[in-house]
């Protein structure tokens, strides 16, 4: 064996177990396995958990809230500022930012990302070439898909169109879609899902990110998904104007997305952020209905999406915070909703972007996380240290953690 975590915490209502790990997969998990390993964990009952998995950010253009920054918090002004800043960008930049953003993002326990990047004719393909160069620089330690992402709008944007190809012959692992920064916007839908089945790739959408339900197209977005032999190699982010409507409409709607098995990655930070700007009084929480979402059935993630940027001018990168900053305000700390979190950054946002070989059961890749908690249900309020990081069956990061406290009571 390379690798024996022993008497780990797996579930809350099962005895203790020790993982065997070699040759980057998982091997048996068990209590009390005989054999020894080249590295052996004494986990002392601290919880285990399966890699981290961000499913929606935008490591191109990650820290730069300084450069041009974003004074009226709208999303108007975050698209316009950030449309500003980008054929500024070169290589090197775009390469020193994200690789940061990486580093953090691996500290924190996440084994993989799906990161969108962007491409227009004024910054062509500086950010997205160097995206794709990271990708298989941090192969060993985090798998990366890249989204080709139009985030200027194809259609208003001339010359969108042509680099949307030339992105897939890149090696984009996905394709991205922003209908509402668009027009037409159903003519938008068309057009990617037409360069996803061409590729044979999923699609990501940036969808329908207002405060309001003016100008919506999930339910256009379920039939054509379904239409098209798509179920379940859907995703849509942000989905904010899906809060606000009642639930005579909202029902159908979430029923019509379980059928065409549509992923929703909520993006909190960033939501809670640019939403309600217009609102007086009773201010809206302007995130998508992540309970009503998760009760009728739909896969529900919960992801990062920017870092220190116009449209989110803080984060470090932690999902853990993130996904605890997700439940006061989506009404999620019930003592029925709170064990349902931890799969919104793990097993729900794995099967969103396609992992097949992912989750901490025997045969599955060695890709862990162990928490300096006890309890599983305390996984994401205790915001726990990170203390191993295992990637592939090898130890990527290691926190020793040490206080000391220099009082007397």
């Amino acid at each position: 064996m390379d690798i024996i975590i022993r008497n780990a915490r797996i579930s809350d209502k099962e005895n203790l177990k020790d993982v065997a790990v070699k040759d980057g997969k998982i091997i048996k998990i068990e209590e009390n396995i005989a054999e020894k390993a080249s590295e052996e964990i004494d986990a002392d009952g601290r919880v285990l958990i399966p890699g981290l998995v961000e499913s929606h950010i935008h490591m191109d253009k990650a820290l730069i809230a300084d450069r041009l920054p974003n004074r009226s918090g709208t999303l108007a002004e975050a698209i316009k500022v950030t449309a500003e800043l980008k054929p500024t960008f070169t290589k090197e930049d775009v390469e020193e930012r994200a690789t940061k953003v990486l580093m953090m993002l691996i500290q924190h326990g996440i084994t993989h990302i799906r990161t969108h990047s962007e491409f227009d004719p004024s910054q062509g393909f500086t950010g997205f070439e160097t995206i794709l160069k990271l990708k298989e620089k941090f192969k060993n330690v985090v798998d990366i898909q890249v989204v080709a992402f139009p985030q200027e709008g194809i259609f208003k944007t001339p010359g969108t169109e042509k680099m949307m190809y030339e992105a897939m012959e890149m090696g984009a692992d996905a394709v991205g879609g922003i209908p509402y920064n668009d027009a037409p916007a159903n003519e938008h839908i068309d057009l990617v899902f037409e360069i996803a089945k061409k590729y044979n790739k999923p699609l990501d959408f940036h969808q329908d990110f207002k405060d309001g339900p003016e100008g919506m197209t999930i339910e256009y977005l379920c039939e054509k998904t379904i239409k098209e032999g798509y179920e379940g190699r859907v995703s849509v982010g942000h989905l904010t104007s899906l809060g606000a409507i009642g639930r005579e409409r909202l029902l159908p709607i979430i029923e019509l997305m379980r059928k065409a098995q549509i992923n929703v990655m909520s993006l909190p930070a960033t939501d809670l952020h640019l939403g309600g700007r217009n609102d007086e009084y009773n201010v809206r929480r302007g995130i998508t209905p992540i309970r009503a979402l998760r009760d009728g059935g739909v896969n529900v993630c919960i992801s990062t999406n920017n870092i220190r940027n116009a449209f989110t001018p803080y984060g470090n990168g932690d999902l853990m915070q993130t996904a605890m900053l997700a439940i006061p305000v989506g009404h999620l700390g019930g003592a029925d909703d709170i064990e349902t979190v931890l799969p919104m950054i793990t097993v729900n946002p794995a099967k969103a972007i396609g992992l097949t070989e992912y989750g901490l059961e025997a045969g599955k890749n060695a890709d862990m996380v162990l928490l300096d908690t006890k309890k599983v249900k305390d996984a994401i309020i205790d915001i726990p240290e990170r203390l191993y990081v295992i990637k592939n069956g090898k130890i990527t990061v290691k926190t020793e953690k040490k206080i000391q406290y220099n009082f007397a009571v």
